[in-house]
């Protein structure tokens, strides 16, 4: 068995696609999932499957979630072993205890390409934020005071791919990643 993790897209967030994170964790152990945790209301899923296709455990959660809670929600799945690859090579401007400095990770959600995020979203802002690709995420940081002023705050919640993407904390990563 293999240990996962599943970021769902956009729950629990300002009242709307709101998910009971008991009633998933008890949809997933109905899926056939070993030990299922779930990390705060936000859609972080840590799960065991002997499945190796990453594609199907999305979809499987996706139809769980379209039948069990009526919402179509994206969700990116990704090994723990791979996200813990990931965080050992952040740039080393990102995930430090700063804390006028926000951390965080794009996962880019299938077929979504580095290409297209950045032709939607554009560069950021050098003044007041930074951006490093790895793999199919994109560390991004920004100082915490001004991220009015920078290019992709808006810009991910409000872009043709605002869909397309899942945004977490450094420290929620860190969490899971152990979990």
């Amino acid at each position: 068995m293999k240990r996962y993790i599943a970021l769902l897209r956009g729950i629990n967030v300002g009242g709307k696609n709101k998910i009971v994170m008991a009633k998933l964790k008890t949809n997933m152990i109905e899926l056939g999932y070993k030990d299922v945790f779930t990390y705060l209301n936000s859609g972080n899923i840590i799960f065991s499957s002997s499945e190796n296709n990453l594609n199907n455990l999305a979809n499987k959660i996706m139809s769980m979630i379209y039948h069990s809670f009526n919402l179509d929600i994206p969700v990116f799945i990704i090994l723990q072993s791979d996200l813990k690859d990931i965080l050992n090579k952040s740039p080393d401007w990102w995930g430090n205890s700063n804390k006028e400095i926000y951390n965080n990770i794009i996962f880019l959600l299938s077929p979504l390409s580095y290409e297209n995020f950045y032709n939607e979203i554009g560069i950021t802002n050098s003044q007041y934020e930074k951006s490093f690709n790895y793999k199919n995420i994109i560390f991004w940081s920004f100082n915490r005071k001004n991220y009015r002023k920078t290019n992709w705050w808006s810009k991910t919640a409000n872009s043709n791919i605002s869909n397309k993407i899942t945004i977490r904390t450094a420290n929620t990563l860190k969490k899971i990643a152990e979990m």
